[in-house]
Order: structure tokens, then sequence, then C-alpha cells
């Protein structure tokens, strides 16, 4: 007969695995790079993911600082206190009242309108999104300058994304990302379009901080449409393609979609650009930004 110890590790470690799973998806990260940056091995990591792996708190420490994130975000699924009261009270408003409650936090908060922010769209999204093609056309269109998030933060560190992970991993890429945002803000405050990462709303400081200085679009397509531009594009990052593995990256790229759904649609708008043409997806996006004020 099994303990009530036993029955409860069954269960809890694949609850854990999933978990370290979802955080590896929410980050974009190969179990590879996870790997690296944490030091422990692919065949413990992939044991651990799959329910098996008997986990230290050790081996949690370092797989949550790959994440750049707490062993507690890591062990818990529940908000902060204060949050989850929150969340409570505005679940019982209706849209409209809710509409007015955002109006009222952003203004209170400094995510309003005195910021400028409607003038400084940020572009967010997958890969294959049209993200740098779209973003490019509607900088051209309304006379504002056009930056990539990416560049700026090699710009900021003075080396290549690549170098930035090798040398200081996520948290460090984190942080030169977020010196990279308020620079942007500061430099562009009559106008900017900006393409950003898919893995940024992903963090949760860092797209708070996008959110409170940029108008932020979510550009989104099928799981098709985001495999097939992307390896139009010759470039499969994240996805773990060395064996091959067509399927497997599709599966990688779902999860990916799956995991960071919810945190996508806190953007201002949202233009699918799921079997419309470029020209199609501008006027989309055109009509979603806020108009300029002359």
């Amino acid at each position: 007969m099994q303990t009530m110890s036993e029955t409860e590790a069954k269960s809890t470690l694949p609850e854990l695995g999933a978990r370290v799973r979802a955080w590896r998806a929410r980050r974009g990260m190969t179990r590879k790079q996870l790997a690296a940056d944490s030091g422990l091995s692919e065949r413990f990591l992939a044991d651990v993911e799959s329910g098996k792996g008997n986990v230290s708190i050790n081996s949690l420490e370092a797989a949550a600082r790959a994440f750049n994130i707490t062993i507690l975000d890591l062990l818990q699924d529940a908000p902060r206190p204060a949050l989850a009261r929150a969340q409570t009270l505005l679940g019982r408003l209706d849209d409209g009242q809710l509409d007015q409650a955002y109006a009222l936090l952003a203004g209170t908060f400094g995510l309003g309108d005195e910021l400028g922010r409607e003038k400084r769209i940020a572009l967010i999204g997958l890969r294959g999104a049209g993200k740098s093609t779209l973003g490019a056309k509607l900088a051209a269109e309304r006379g504002v300058p056009f930056v990539e998030l990416d560049r700026e933060i090699e710009r900021e560190a003075g080396t290549s994304m690549n170098e930035i992970l090798l040398l200081h991993g996520q948290a460090g890429y984190r942080r030169y990302e977020r010196r990279a945002l308020f620079r942007i803000a500061e430099d562009h405050a009559d106008g900017v379009v900006m393409t950003t990462g898919g893995s940024i709303v992903s963090e949760r400081e860092t797209f708070d901080l996008l959110q409170s200085r940029f108008y932020c679009v979510w550009l989104k397509a099928s799981p098709e449409e985001h495999m097939s531009r992307v390896v139009a594009q010759g470039d499969m990052r994240p996805f773990d393609t060395t064996r091959g593995a067509t399927n497997e990256a599709m599966e990688d790229l779902r999860r990916i979609l799956a995991s960071r759904e919810a945190l996508y649609a806190r953007a201002d708008a949202v233009v699918d650009t799921a079997a419309r043409s470029v020209k199609q997806s501008l006027k989309d996006l055109e009509r979603a930004v806020p108009q300029e004020t002359k």
C-alpha cells in the first residue's frame, strides 16, 4: 500500500514538471538553452518536465534564476494578495465599468496620456506576425522613427544578443532591455514605432514598463502562418530543430503561443494578420492605433 507521502509525490512531480515546461515555453527557451543558463543537464530537465525527476531545492533555484524569476514564482501560481483583492473587485464590474476603472488607474499611476504613450507605438507578438514589415511601414506613414528593441538592447550592452545571453543570462538581458525601453521612451517623446521580442510579455516588470510608456498592439496570426513565415525568414529561434523535428518545432510554437496568449491580450489593441496581405494588415494597424494630433 502506498503511503500518503508517496501518493502526494506522484501528483506533485508532474505538476512541478508542467510548471517548468510552461515557464520555458513562456520564456521561449529550448531545453538546451535552459540547461546552459541553469547549469542543469538536458537529461535531468527532460526527466523533470516529464514528472520523473527527483528535484532538489538547489535545482529549482537554478532553474528559477535561468528564467529570471524567484523560486516562489516557480512554485506558486496564486497572485499577490493585494492583486487578488483587486481582481476580485474588478471581476464584479461590467465592461463599461472596467473601462472606467482602467482610465482611473491609468491616470492615477502614470499610465495616462500625459506621458505621451499614445504617440509611441510598440508592436508585440511572436516572430512571423509581421512586426518588422508593418512597423517600418507604419512609421513611414506617421513620419516617426522606426526602431527594433533587439537592436537597441545590443546598442545598450555594446554586444550581440547571443553574447548578452551567454555572458549575463536572462537576468542580465532583461536589465539591458529595461534600460533600452527607458531610453527609447525619453528619446522619442514626439513619437516612434518600435518592434519588441516575442518574450517581452512574460517578464512582468518589463511588460508593465512597456505598457506604461508605449501604446501596445498585438500582431497575431495562426500557428501555421507563424511557422511558415519564420521558415521563410530562415530563422527558427527559439525552436529546437537540431534533429529536423518539424512537428516538434510546431508543438513548441503552439505551446509558446498558448502560454503567452493571455499576456499578449493585455495589449491596447489587437490586429490579426492571418490570411491578410501586407497592405490589408497595414490598414488594420493604422485603424488600431491612436490617430495623430496635429
